[in-house]
């Protein structure tokens, strides 16, 4: 097992995973500073996801 690291400040957040882990689109949340970022893990590598503009949306 082995702490996921915020892809933004590097630091440890509050979730592990297994080596074995596969996530889709987990929203990943550092209390260090704050950011809510999308990711993706995939054989305990984390892969940043990029979220759409708000202007690119439409309703």
């Amino acid at each position: 097992m082995k702490w996921l690291l915020c892809p933004v400040c590097n630091h440890k957040t509050r979730n592990k995973i297994r080596h074995d882990t596969i996530l889709e689109n987990f929203p990943l949340f550092c209390p260090k500073c704050k950011q809510e970022t999308l990711i993706r893990v995939k054989k305990s590598k984390v892969i940043l996801m990029e979220e759409p503009d708000a202007k690119t949306q439409s309703q």
